[in-house]
């Protein structure tokens, strides 16, 4: 019993990281500037990257290489959301407008 909510758990962390995984992606392709898309790679992808992490450790159980896992999810927490806003402050400074309603999409 405790085995298969384990599997269906690990089932579900995993699709939702793909799912979540899968929305950056599209985001990235789909929004408008630089800074929409920062946003989104930086919110959606670390939550894919969670959420399929967390499937990992709950897979192999507690031991070293959970102990890595989890440390890779710190890591990943902490990279995401500051390479992301490094990009978006690069392009504030090199004179990029933000898209605003009504324009084209650059």
């Amino acid at each position: 019993m405790i085995a298969a909510a384990r599997i269906g758990l690990i089932g579900v962390f995993a699709a939702l990281g793909l799912f979540f995984t899968f929305v950056s992606a599209a985001g990235v392709i789909r929004l408008p500037d630089v800074f929409a898309r920062a946003h989104t790679a930086s919110q959606a992808d670390t939550l894919g990257a969670g959420f399929a992490l967390a499937a990992v450790a709950l897979t192999i159980g507690w031991g070293p290489t959970a102990v890595k896992t989890v440390l890779l999810l710190f890591f990943i927490f902490v990279t995401n959301p500051t390479a992301a806003h490094a990009i978006a402050r690069a392009a504030y400074e090199e004179g990029i407008e933000p898209w605003t309603q009504g324009e084209e999409r650059r």
